[in-house]
């Protein structure tokens, strides 16, 4: 299955999440956003934070950039550590609410400009992203929020686009507190749903492929692409597997729905 995961500013919680997901045994295809207008880092006050656009800048500029104003202040409050962990899974910070859905992730990045209008970055490609491999359809099986409200926001966007094309996703939300620490418990959390969410779907897959190719069908279509009624017995499992994740995990506490892209 592909996994998004998503949190406001797509740095420390989504992206260890990222890391963790693109990194294991299973290799998930990945892909991880934000949801807010703009990337935001501390800064020397409360007052001064950092600010970035999403879509445009990259991890690495980012760290070179706060490396160069005050190197001992960003190392000692883990802004430069986790920079430097970001560049090393993606380019840089991508926003849910541009992603077009479907939209082939291959080659040159192109991203909307504030004028309606769309340029295409000639530096950055997809492909040196981890998870890459299995994105570059463009969907998401699975979408994990870390944090409430940007489980509302990804689940709001999607009602206001429509569904237009009528494809299932399951969007979770596993709550995590914004530091280091809990981010590393939250990733390792994050993991082990989606191995129990993988073997689910690959069970699902395999009962289905049977029946379908039992009444003459053809082996795997329509729950590779998504459709509905391939994917019921595995849609139906969801619930008990959330369940029981949760009891494993009380103190990171849980949402999800049946949304459709």
């Amino acid at each position: 299955m592909t996994f998004c995961t998503v949190c406001a500013s797509n740095n420390n919680r989504s992206m260890e999440a990222h890391l963790r997901l693109s990194t294991s045994a299973a290799r998930y295809p990945t892909i991880s956003f934000g949801t807010g207008s703009l990337v935001r880092l501390p800064g020397p006050s409360i007052t001064q934070p950092n600010i970035y656009n999403f879509n445009h800048t990259s991890y690495d500029a980012m760290y070179k950039e706060l490396e160069g104003k005050d190197s001992r202040l960003y190392r000692a409050n883990g802004i430069l550590p986790m920079l430097d962990r970001n560049r090393g899974v993606k380019w840089g910070p991508e926003r849910w609410q541009d992603w077009r859905v479907g939209v082939p992730r291959v080659g040159k990045r192109v991203v909307a400009l504030d004028d309606g209008t769309t340029q295409v970055q000639e530096e950055p490609q997809y492909s040196s992203d981890l998870g890459y491999q299995g994105t570059e359809s463009g969907f998401a099986d699975i979408v994990i929020t870390c944090e409430e409200r940007c489980w509302e926001a990804v689940v709001d966007d999607l009602l206001s686009r429509g569904s237009p094309l009528n494809r299932p996703v399951h969007v979770f939300n596993v709550d995590i507190k914004d530091n280091h620490e809990e981010a590393l418990v939250g990733g390792k959390a994050i993991l082990e749903l989606a191995d129990t969410l993988n073997a689910a779907a690959r069970e699902e897959r395999e009962i289905y492929a049977q029946e379908n190719a039992e009444a003459g069908g053809a082996q795997g279509i329509g729950f590779d692409e998504g459709q509905a009624g391939a994917r019921q017995g595995f849609d139906a499992r969801v619930p008990d597997i959330l369940a029981a994740w949760q009891e494993r995990w009380p103190h990171l506490p849980a949402l999800w729905t049946l949304a459709w892209f």
